[in-house]
C-alpha cells in the first residue's frame, strides 16, 4: 500500500511541474528575465537598476490600460477607445483643475469620472443597443478624437496639479509612484478576477454568454460595469502619462491602444473570451516596453516598432483561434 501511494505521489509531481511550466504568466516572466539578461550583456547600461526601473515606469502605463482591457477581452469583447480615453484624461485634467483646487484632487476625481462615464457609454452601446464591441468602441474613439481636436486644437495643455506631478515623478521608498499605483491596480484586478463572484461572471460571460444569461446573471449590468472599469483604468493611465510628460496633447494616448491589446494577448488571454488572467498581462506589458527599448538601442525607426507589434498581435490572434478550434 505504501509503495502504491509513493508511486501515485511521484507520478503527481511531474504532472504538477508540467502544469507550472505551462503557466503563461510564468513563461512570460521567464522570457522577460532572459531578455533582460541578454540585453544587459550585449548593451552596456541596459541592465542597470535605473534603466530597468525606468522600463517598469513605462510598463506601468501600459499595464494600467491593459488592466481594464484584460477584463473586457476575457468577457468576450474589446475596447478600441482606451487610447482616446488616455488622451481625454491627459487633456481634461488641466482644464478641470480650478485655481481653488489646491490639492488637485477635485480635478483628478472629475477626470476619472469622465473616463469612467465614457467607458459606461461603451458598455451601454454594447449591452443595450447590441452594437458589436469593436464597432462601438471604435466609433467612440473617433468621436473623442474629433472632440479633442475641437477643444484643444494643436496646442499642448500643461498640468499644474500636485497629485498628478507626484504620480509622474514622485517616489515612495525609492519606488516611483506610477509603479506603486500599478501594483495597487494589479492586486485589485487579480482579486476581482479570481476571488469575487464578479470575476466568475466575467469568465462565464466570455465562455458562453447565453448560458450565463440563462443562469440568472445580469449580462447587461456586468457588461456595462466591465467597460466602465476599462474607462477608469485608461483614465488612470492618462493621468500618469500627464504627470510623466508635464503636458497633454492630442494623440498622446494613441500608442497605448495597440500596446494594451498586445500585452493582453501576450499574457495568454484568449481574444475569443472566457480564458486568461491579468497575471500574464503584467509581464506582457514589461516585455513590450523592453522590446521597444531594444529597438531604440539599435536605432530602428518607429515604423519597425509598429510592424513588430502588428505582426506579433496578428500571429497570436491566429494561434489563439486555432487553440479554441481544438478545444
Amino acid at each position: 500500500m505504501n509503495a502504491m501511494n509513493a508511486g501515485k505521489t511521484s507520478a503527481a509531481v511531474p504532472g504538477r511541474l508540467r502544469t507550472v511550466l505551462q503557466n503563461r504568466a510564468l513563461q512570460m516572466l521567464v522570457i522577460v528575465i532572459l531578455v533582460w539578461i541578454v540585453a544587459g550583456l550585449s548593451s552596456r547600461g541596459f541592465a542597470s537598476f535605473g534603466h530597468l526601473r525606468y522600463l517598469l515606469e513605462l510598463a506601468a502605463v501600459i499595464g494600467l490600460v491593459a488592466a481594464g482591457q484584460t477584463l473586457v477581452v476575457i468577457a468576450g469583447g474589446i475596447d478600441l477607445s482606451v487610447g482616446a480615453i488616455v488622451t481625454v484624461s491627459a487633456i481634461s485634467l488641466p482644464l478641470l483643475s480650478g485655481a481653488g483646487d489646491a490639492t488637485g484632487l477635485v480635478g483628478l476625481l472629475a477626470t476619472l469620472a469622465v473616463a469612467t462615464a465614457i467607458g459606461l457609454v461603451n458598455g451601454v452601446g454594447v449591452s443595450a443597443l447590441r452594437v458589436h464591441p469593436m464597432i462601438m468602441t471604435l466609433a467612440m474613439a473617433t468621436f473623442l478624437q474629433g472632440a479633442l481636436i475641437l477643444v484643444a486644437g494643436g496646442t499642448a495643455v500643461s498640468a499644474h496639479n500636485p497629485v498628478v506631478e507626484w504620480l509622474g515623478s514622485g517616489r515612495l521608498g525609492g519606488i516611483p509612484a506610477g509603479i506603486l499605483l500599478w501594483l495597487v491596480v494589479s492586486g485589485a484586478t487579480l482579486a476581482l478576477l479570481h476571488a469575487t463572484p464578479l470575476g466568475a461572471r466575467i469568465f462565464a460571460l466570455g465562455a458562453n454568454p447565453l448560458a450565463t444569461l440563462l443562469s440568472g446573471v445580469s449580462v447587461p449590468g456586468t457588461t456595462m460595469l466591465i467597460y466602465a472599469v476599462s474607462g477608469f483604468t485608461a483614465g488612470l493611465a492618462g493621468i500618469v502619462v500627464l504627470g510623466m510628460n508635464g503636458q497633454g496633447y492630442v494623440g498622446i494616448g494613441d500608442p497605448y491602444l495597440l500596446a494594451s491589446i498586445a500585452a493582453v494577448v501576450l499574457g495568454g488571454t484568449s481574444v475569443l473570451g472566457g480564458r486568461g488572467s491579468y497575471a500574464g498581462t503584467i509581464p506582457g506589458a514589461i516585455l513590450l516596453v523592453t522590446v521597444t527599448a531594444l529597438i531604440t538601442v539599435v536605432n530602428a525607426s518607429p515604423g519597425w516598432r509598429n510592424i513588430l507589434f502588428g505582426g506579433l498581435i496578428l500571429g497570436l490572434l491566429l494561434l489563439s483561434g486555432r487553440e479554441r478550434a481544438r478545444r
